[in-house]
């Protein structure tokens, strides 16, 4: 079995990494985008692990559509999709995707730089894991924790 790193490309977007197991994913994709969010862009593209072995793709965006389809054909990993999302947020989408009944797995939904690490066996391969953004560089002050919870009730989230 080999290993490898597939940095997944992309500019100011937010990504959403996962895995499912039906053909019909693709377009459940773009229902659960566009139920939580109808404003925003995507670019949705899926890896088909059997039959044809096509990579599906979808969405409202040619750009975005692009980089989900090239980064997917980078990772080539069974099942796997990403969305390339903007005008939206990860936080938004997820309990969408949470309800689309082949949804098994996600395992990334970030702005930050992102990294996949994938195993390759054969004609196989699979996600073992991502890299997600940068390792810490220390503990939250109590400047730093008024300064988060401040973030949180000016954008919204919080009350």
């Amino acid at each position: 079995m080999n290993f490898s790193v597939v940095k997944i490309e992309k500019e100011d977007e937010n990504v959403v990494l996962g895995q499912s197991h039906f053909i019909k994913t693709v377009e459940d994709l773009y229902e659960a985008v566009k139920n939580s969010s109808p404003t925003a862009k995507f670019g949705i593209a899926f890896c088909e692990a059997s039959g044809k072995r096509l990579i599906r793709r979808d969405g409202n965006d040619d750009e975005l559509i692009g980089r989900a389809v090239r980064n997917a054909e980078r990772l080539g990993a069974g099942h796997v999709f990403i969305i390339h999302l903007r005008d939206s947020f990860p936080i938004n989408l997820t309990p969408h995707l949470r309800n689309v009944p082949e949804i098994l797995s996600l395992y990334a939904a970030t702005s930050n730089p992102l990294s996949v690490i994938v195993a390759e066996e054969g004609e196989s391969r699979g996600v073992m894991g991502v890299l997600d953004g940068e390792k810490p560089v220390g503990i939250e002050t109590e400047d730093d924790v008024r300064e988060r919870k401040d973030f949180l009730r000016n954008i919204g989230y919080k009350k």
